[in-house]
């Protein structure tokens, strides 16, 4: 009997403890608690933390993380305005800020992750068709495009490399699907605190045109440089061969006036030296007439010339055999 005893009063003992630890809860600094009755919510919720007390065996804890939650959403591949396909990789920040709605709409974290993969993902999808592309990914607005230095001013003034005018920018976008986001999301007790691309690339099946189009554009800048810098060549050429035979006409011309002064010079003293005297005048004649026959006459040469010619009289008279030594060597 008094054993009986003795498991009875073990009985209600372990009973009593079990019945006090499941009373008795406690709520971290990093959580929040919904009580449940029979799967329903009861009371309010219970956001500080501490030591509390529930109804053992018939309601239930359901902690509810408070801290700032990460949302990281997949690469999805979406049109620009301007029809140019891109995949956009999104990333967010968000709280519970009303646990009974959260809890009565999604009751766990991976259903809030999933609404909220649909609603920043239609909304992502929304902004991005409403832009181009270089709104997405730029964010400066007054940017200039680096020059290099050794371009003259005219060709500075080209509308060459300019770039192109941004309107909004990427951060203005970001905000736009925050502000479209934020509100849908605020009826399931969530608080949406931020939103940013985090990667933004071509599509995969579009990268290659992409490539090619700018690999064209810059050959068609190459070209035109080059084409500006044979014409450049062209000119500076036309310019050199102009100089050179400017040059060369002026040096001939300065040629031929020595050569014409030195000529009349040295006619001038032939002149003067072979005017002293008849005698003078004599041997000039026939020194003259003698590199006459030098020149005109060779081994095979044939003259018909008339007796009162000046050229013949010296030959009158000459010996055939003499006449020889009149010859060229």
């Amino acid at each position: 009997m008094k054993k009986f005893r003795s498991v009875i009063v073990l009985v209600i003992i372990v009973f009593i403890a079990l019945a006090v630890k499941g009373s008795l809860y406690t709520v971290s600094e990093v959580e929040q608690v919904i009580i449940t009755q029979f799967g329903k919510p009861v009371g309010e919720p219970i956001t500080e933390a501490g030591l509390n007390v529930k109804i053992p065996f018939i309601q239930d804890v359901n902690a509810i993380d408070k801290r700032v939650l990460e949302w990281d959403g997949d690469p999805s591949d979406m049109p620009t305005k301007d029809k140019l396909y891109i995949s956009v990789d999104l990333f967010a920040r968000w709280r519970i800020t009303d646990p009974l709605q959260y809890f009565l709409r999604l009751r766990d974290e991976r259903s809030a992750q999933s609404r909220l993969d649909d609603i920043l993902g239609s909304e992502t999808r929304n902004a991005v068709a409403k832009h181009e592309l270089i709104e997405i990914i730029r964010t400066t607005q007054h940017r200039q495009p680096l020059r290099d230095v050794l371009l003259i001013e005219p060709e500075r003034d080209l509308t060459l490399g300019n770039l192109v005018p941004i309107q909004k920018g990427r951060q203005v976008v970001e905000n736009e699907i925050f502000s479209a986001a934020a509100d849908k999301v605020r009826v399931f007790g969530i608080e949406l605190l931020d939103i940013r691309f985090k990667r933004i690339n071509y599509n995969a099946s579009v990268r290659p045109k992409i490539y090619d189009r700018m690999i064209s554009e810059r050959r068609q800048i190459a070209e035109r440089f080059l084409s500006e810098g044979n014409g450049e060549a062209a000119r500076i050429r036309g310019n050199r061969v102009r100089d050179l035979n400017k040059i060369q006409s002026e040096a001939y011309r300065q040629v031929e006036e020595i050569r014409g002064l030195a000529d009349a010079k040295a006619a001038e003293i032939y002149a003067r030296a072979y005017n002293q005297n008849p005698q003078a005048v004599s041997l000039y004649e026939f020194t003259r007439t003698m590199q006459a026959y030098r020149s005109i006459m060779t081994e095979n040469t044939t003259l018909i010339l008339s007796t009162d010619s000046d050229l013949f009289k010296y030959l009158k008279g000459v010996h055939p055999a003499e006449a020889i030594k009149l010859t060229p060597e």
